[in-house]
């Protein structure tokens, strides 16, 4: 999982690094650099791996704790449903949240970019 990192009206925040005034192109350039790794995991994803994710994503969005939106996509697609439990469900909604917020800080470069 790549460093916390935020951004939020050009201040860039990674680890102890505070990149202020920094512009759209930088700030991009910064965050497909910290998330790369990450990145490359998602291209992994069949596509039907992505509609489970985004149906995880869609109830999280929508105020669902972790257990009933993995519940919800459980059961729109089966053959991709994730087994959980008390053991592993911390995992599974820190991938989750980081996921929900790496679309996020995307579509807020993008919507900066133009």
């Amino acid at each position: 999982m790549p460093p916390a990192l935020r951004i939020k009206r050009y201040l860039i925040c990674e680890n102890d690094k505070i990149y202020n005034g920094a512009t759209m192109k930088e700030m991009n350039d910064l965050y497909n650099q910290i998330s790369s790794g990450f990145e490359e995991s998602l291209k992994d994803r069949t596509p039907d791996e992505i509609a489970y994710d985004d149906a995880v994503i869609n109830e999280l969005k929508k105020g669902r704790n972790i257990n009933k939106a993995l519940k919800m996509a459980n059961n729109k697609y089966p053959n991709e449903a994730l087994q959980y439990d008390k053991d592993n469900i911390n995992d599974i909604a820190s991938h989750y949240d980081y996921l929900l917020n790496h679309e996020s800080i995307k579509n807020k470069i993008r919507q900066k970019s133009n």
